[in-house]
């Protein structure tokens, strides 16, 4: 029998959105919320793109109406060529971060999520890397003067192969890491190792890893991460990831944000540690709230809709009521 709270209805048809350029692809679900008080935008992670919230997209706008965006190298969104950050500019090429991924996801926020509603509060829901970009994408969007809600992460991503981290790094990838570097800037490499490693049967090697209950593992999930591999652009997009050596960390980012910051994370997460989470939720004010749930990976929302669908649509009312009675009490003023 399908629990209430993991949809399986159809995903609804996408849209497309010009930013600087390029092609992004979107959706959005129009919610019940009274005066379109409420936007929530999500945010996948490395490899995924908005489908990865099929199971979640239908339930959060059963109260709440929601976005989710194709990062710009991802999904059904354009794929340019990559720069990296020594390399001089070139005709068409990007230079993939996480400062250019919350510069399209605040763009988004105002000219699309908040089109209709420019005094609505906004949510932002990130999974893995997507956790960073809407660290980033908050900052953004506060300087801005966006009224923000919340951001809500979901096994963010903790990036430890950064060079602010390699101190803590075993010594052999100490000492090969120069190596490891000059290798993966070499187009001539990456992109058979791209190839390689977006091949379906790898695909559901990793998903066993990511998802260790096993749940959802199917091939609409695989068909998901697999077909937009398939795109001329791919492993650019690839190699412009893989050469973040120096960017943006959670920790720096959680440091400097005053908005509510609510984390779920899946315990078995075979590359994320529960543990970092949880000094996170310890050394920083804006952590509100982290849950940790038992015999989950790295994708809960996906893997366990169920049980992760019911947290998300608690935190998103209690900030959501927390708007309602702001405006109460100004209107008695």
């Amino acid at each position: 029998m399908t629990h209430p709270l993991a949809s399986t209805a159809p995903s609804p048809a996408s849209s497309s959105w010009t930013w600087q350029g390029h092609t992004i692809r979107y959706r959005c679900l129009a919610g019940p919320e009274p005066a379109g008080l409420q936007r929530v935008v999500l945010i996948h992670g490395f490899g995924a793109s908005l489908g990865h919230w099929r199971h979640n997209l239908p339930v959060i706008a059963s109260r709440f109406s929601v976005c989710a965006i194709d990062l710009l190298g991802f999904g059904a969104s354009d794929k340019p060529r990559s720069r990296l950050a020594d390399e001089a500019e070139q005709p068409g090429a990007v230079r993939y971060c996480f400062d250019l991924w919350a510069e399209q996801v605040a763009d988004f926020v105002q000219q699309v999520a908040l089109q209709h509603a420019p005094s609505a509060r906004v949510h932002l829901v990130g999974n893995s890397i997507g956790g960073v970009v809407a660290l980033r994408a908050a900052q953004l969007l506060m300087a801005r003067g966006v009224p923000l809600a919340q951001v809500i992460l979901i096994d963010c991503a903790q990036r430890t192969l950064d060079e602010k981290r390699v101190a803590e790094l075993p010594l052999l990838e100490r000492w090969s890491r120069p190596l490891v570097k000059q290798l993966v800037r070499q187009r001539w490499l990456v992109a058979p190792l791209f190839r390689a490693l977006a091949r379906p049967a790898f695909i559901r090697q990793v998903l066993e890893r990511a998802y260790p209950s096993g749940a959802n593992i199917d091939d609409a999930l695989v068909e998901l991460l697999h077909r937009p591999s398939t795109d001329a652009g791919a492993p650019e997009s690839f190699r412009g990831f893989v050469n973040l050596f120096d960017d943006h960390l959670a920790p720096e980012l959680l440091a400097e944000l005053t908005v509510p910051v609510r984390m779920l994370w899946g315990a078995e997460d075979p590359w994320e540690a529960p543990a970092e989470a949880e000094c996170w939720a310890r050394l920083f004010p804006c952590v509100q709230e982290l849950k940790v749930l038992p015999g989950l990976g790295h994708c809960p929302h996906d893997e366990a809709p169920e049980r992760v669908n019911p947290i998300l649509l608690d935190w998103l009312q209690a900030e959501a009521g927390a708007t309602a009675e702001v405006q109460r009490a100004w209107e008695i003023t």
